[in-house]
């Protein structure tokens, strides 16, 4: 079975959407998702309580296979798969920007043959990057190692995608891989990392003792390499209206999860 998984607040976020459906559709929508015997269709019962029951569902079982006409797939998939038939072409309202900014971080888009078609899901990054298994793998690996305050600076950054408060989103994310850094450093050569002055003395630290690597253009001390144009292209900021912001932030966000991934694992692979 083909699978697309979808992190937690797209879900929630999808699922908001879905208290939009009248009762009919809403049971009808059941009916499809093969929820029948879980949640009743009496209208006693408001489409916000049945939503509600529908979200705990989905959270406690999000692999459960479902078929559909579209093929067998998770319920978690099938659930956002529902929601996208409800998002106009074009919206300011809030909760479809906020579903539209979910999906974006879990590296999808939604996409159209011609205007006013129904929406299809495209993954804006190739599927092997699966970024929100990335994204929970990283969770996991900065909680294993202890680093906290880099996954505070994580968190706080995708909040501030959530809320499309690019400013903030592209200040933490800079912290947050500044501060994975150090926190690496820390972790291999503690008494010469806590020496160190500077994250950027810390990060010649770990090309030093090998953890970067000069051949693979990961450091060098020209400053011409990967770390150092992701540093540079991280230390722009400011925040303007417009697409253009909204697509460059989340591009960072994806950026850096790939990029932490990396070196959490190599330090695991190393520990």
């Amino acid at each position: 079975m083909r699978s697309i998984a979808f992190t937690r607040p797209t879900v929630i976020a999808a699922i908001e959407l879905l208290e939009k459906h009248t009762q009919a559709k809403f049971n009808q929508m059941i009916l499809r998702l093969r929820l029948e015997d879980d949640i009743p269709s009496e209208t006693s019962l408001s489409v916000a309580k049945k939503c509600d029951l529908l979200g705990r569902l989905v959270v406690k079982q999000p692999d459960a296979c479902i078929d559909t006409l579209e093929g067998p797939m998770t319920l978690n998939e099938a659930v956002v798969r529902e929601a996208i038939r409800l998002v106009p072409e074009f919206s300011e309202n809030t909760l479809h920007i906020s579903f539209l900014r979910g999906l974006a971080r879990d590296g999808y888009v939604l996409h159209r043959e011609c205007y006013n078609s129904e929406p299809n899901l495209r993954a804006a990054l190739p599927e092997q990057i699966k970024l929100p298994q990335t994204a929970d793998e990283v969770h996991s690996l900065l909680i294993d190692f202890g680093f906290l305050t880099s996954l505070g600076h994580l968190n706080q950054a995708i909040d501030a995608h959530t809320r499309g408060d690019w400013a903030a989103a592209n200040s933490q994310l800079r912290t947050f891989i500044e501060s994975l850094f150090d926190h690496i450093a820390h972790n291999i050569r503690p008494k010469e990392a806590g020496e160190m002055s500077s994250s950027e003395n810390r990060r010649a630290l770990l090309a030093k003792v090998g953890f970067l690597a000069s051949d693979r253009n990961e450091w060098h001390a020209n400053g011409k390499s990967y770390i150092h144009g992701l540093f540079k292209m991280l230390h722009t900021d400011g925040s303007h209206p417009g697409l253009s912001d909204e697509d460059h932030c989340t591009f960072r966000l994806h950026v850096v999860i790939v990029t932490a991934r990396t070196f959490l694992r190599r330090l695991s692979f190393n520990s």
